[in-house]
């Protein structure tokens, strides 16, 4: 396993995975606002699906420790969007 190999699978995770969650998020606060959401919600949800499996197949094609840096860089984002997403609301406090 080369370092440079797992280190860019970790940059292509976080990126990709900062990305997926930020524009979760936008098509969420869309969807309050449109008449039929669930088309918003379908085709953001099939294009940011889409793009993951783009950018992990990338990082699959350097090498297995690029790909195992991937998933640890998406696991980890997504761990910590998942902690940002559940504290509470200070201006509603």
């Amino acid at each position: 396993m080369t370092w440079i190999d797992f280190i860019t699978g970790v940059a292509f995770g976080i990126i990709a995975a900062g990305l997926y969650f930020a524009t979760l998020a936008l098509t969420i606060r869309f969807a309050r606002d449109v008449r039929r959401p669930g088309a918003l919600l379908l085709g953001g949800g099939a294009l940011r699906i889409a793009l993951l499996l783009l950018a992990g197949w990338s990082a699959a094609q350097i090498g297995a420790a690029s790909a195992a840096g991937f998933a640890a860089a998406f696991l980890a984002v997504r761990t910590l969007a998942i902690a940002l997403a559940r504290m509470p609301d200070r201006a509603a406090a």
